[in-house]
């Protein structure tokens, strides 16, 4: 949302333990039919590139005191398997685009293939079915407010199958962007984080939206495929120099429009579920809920948005025990909360990237 007036994505601390005792990082086996999942070194790898996507793998090896050879055999691996992947991703606020959180209601024999055609749309993201294949939830942009009535109202798809639509703004965004979840496992020391972590963006409060050219476009469908393209083929698809692309990364990038982000299998990290919170908090505790909320090891995004449930996140755990011990414990005993509303994931769709042909059964990612 990133899918998300994004944060700066520095704010690292380690978690402190989830409501079911294991770290969040920690891999494990109960996970029905899920692999043992990552060992150290690949969750130090993957908090790595969290916090620096393009960094050289020559300056992550320093960092975790292995070769060059090994941080890039091991990325290599994992992102041929589709296991983990860096993606490099435009921030919709610094775009001066707004984000919209849809819900749409079909009937079940139907919702699929409308899922299908919402991912296939290049204004849209995280579209996923949920709550037994009765709603879709899916993430759309649109260039201002100007035009999200004829996003919402003539571009989704329109079938006697819907039966209903609601869409709520994201207003504020408490965590996500370039904050992962892995930001949470707490494999990288404070030190380490310091010496990968490069400097924050720096945007001009004062700037009005950045405007993209094509050739921006150009590279920014490339980095959404791949964050670590090499210079030379983002050369050849902008039109630029190399030195011109390594430039024009670096000003976008201090600008706080672009971003990298690590997409990668959940069950690598011992995630079997996930679920979409709504919660309806009082106004004067909105700020200091979601702050809260923000800081759970289990919350891989959290914003406030317009509505009736004002407050959204999602949310990983280990399976539906540790789901229900999640839910009657830390958000039973958050601030101002008066309802909640949960919606189990049931099937992804799309993700931050562009949209990528999967089969039903294929396994779940981050967020």
């Amino acid at each position: 949302m990133k899918t998300d007036g994004k944060p700066d994505g520095r704010a690292q601390g380690k978690a402190h333990g989830k409501a079911t005792g294991r770290p969040a990082g920690s891999p494990t086996s109960n996970v029905a039919g899920a692999p043992a999942g990552f060992d150290d070194l690949d969750r130090r790898l993957a908090h790595a590139l969290q916090l620096d996507g393009r960094a050289p793998f020559s300056r992550i090896a320093a960092v975790l005191g292995v070769s060059d050879q090994t941080v890039a055999r091991r990325y290599t691996r994992h992102r041929t398997t589709g296991a983990l992947k860096v993606l490099g991703l435009a921030d919709a606020r610094a775009l001066g685009e707004i984000e919209w959180l849809v819900r749409v209601q079909c009937a079940p024999e139907a919702a699929a293939g409308v899922a299908e055609a919402m991912a296939r749309r290049s204004d849209t993201s995280w579209v996923s079915l949920m709550s037994g294949g009765t709603e879709i939830a899916a993430v759309c942009r649109a260039a201002s407010s100007e035009h999200s009535d004829a996003l919402l109202l003539q571009r989704l798809p329109r079938t006697p199958s819907v039966v209903g639509i609601t869409a709520h703004c994201l207003l504020h965004e408490f965590y996500g962007g370039p904050q992962g979840l892995i930001s949470k496992s707490g494999a990288l020391t404070d030190e380490q984080i310091a010496r990968l972590s490069p400097p924050p963006p720096d945007p001009d409060p004062a700037a009005v939206p950045v405007a993209l050219s094509d050739a921006d476009r150009r590279l920014f469908d490339a980095l959404a495929r791949d964050g670590r393209t090499p210079l030379a083929e983002l050369a050849a698809v902008t039109g630029w120099s190399p030195t011109t692309v390594r430039r024009r990364l670096a000003e976008l990038r201090t600008a706080g429009v672009l971003y990298y982000d690590v997409d990668y299998d959940l069950r690598q990290f011992g995630h079997g579920v996930m679920v979409a919170l709504w919660l309806s908090v009082a106004p004067a505790e909105l700020a200091a809920t979601g702050e809260a909320l923000a800081a759970h090891p289990e919350v891989a995004f959290a914003g406030a948005t317009t509505g009736p449930n004002n407050l959204f996140a999602s949310v990983l755990c280990r399976d539906v025990g540790a789901l229900y011990t999640y839910l009657t414990t830390r958000v039973a005993a958050l601030p101002g909360v008066r309802t909640m509303e949960s919606a189990p994931r049931i099937r992804h769709i799309k993700g931050a990237g562009p949209l990528v042909a999967t089969s039903p059964a294929a396994p779940g990612r981050r967020r």
